[in-house]
């Protein structure tokens, strides 16, 4: 009779880690950030939260991860070990790679956006914590416009294009603007390319 192969330390981790972090992304997209707590995220994976502490670190740094960590290769995602913002695989180059990239990023928000993602627009202009983990992820996307950009003002046309896109997000999933929610997204991506290659313009 054989044996079950005993599975290693390092793939025990990486497997409790993924359950913690799906726990959480339920418990975040149906509660939000504020009504969901360590101990209940601890309890849906079947974990002490001492565990989740020592693998997270705190509730922010969860959040985090379970918002930015499940993310389509057009959008920035975050460092599996570290959960700090990880570039893009092929960062954009010439203004219309930027344009073209924002577009594709803004109707894969329309059509599918990941419920954590929601969870943490609405709950980044009520919470501090949620609204920093926000800041920050989106802080690294203008970034990597910015140093893109050989144009002046870089940082405030990177900013502006992005703030165009979370705008225009929030309308559409948050608010239900009916004239966005009955305008297909590619039809919305193709009126607002003009407006996002302006600020591309010297």
């Amino acid at each position: 009779m054989s044996e079950t192969p005993r599975v290693p330390r390092a793939e025990r981790r990486r497997r409790t880690e993924e359950r913690i972090l799906a726990a959480a992304r339920e418990l975040f997209a149906q509660h939000g950030f504020e009504r969901t707590t360590i101990r209940a995220v601890a309890s849906a994976a079947a974990v002490d939260p001492a565990l989740v502490m020592q693998y997270y670190g705190s509730k922010s740094k969860l959040f985090a991860r379970a918002a930015w960590h499940q993310r389509p290769e057009t959008e920035t995602g975050t460092d599996p070990h570290s959960g700090e913002p990880a570039p893009c695989p092929a960062a954009p180059e010439t203004p219309d790679e930027v344009v073209d990239a924002l577009l594709a990023l803004l109707g894969t928000k329309l059509n599918a956006i990941p419920g954590t993602s929601l969870a943490m627009l609405r709950s980044m202009l009520t919470h501090p914590e949620a609204g920093e983990v926000a800041r920050e992820a989106i802080t690294h996307q203008i970034n990597e416009i910015r140093d893109t950009l050989d144009l002046p003002d870089p940082g405030a046309r990177a900013a502006l294009l992005i703030s165009t896109i979370v705008g225009v997000t929030i309308g559409h999933q948050l608010l239900g603007l009916d004239a966005l929610r009955d305008t297909p997204p590619e039809q919305l991506a193709e009126l607002l390319r003009p407006a996002l290659q302006a600020l591309l313009t010297a």
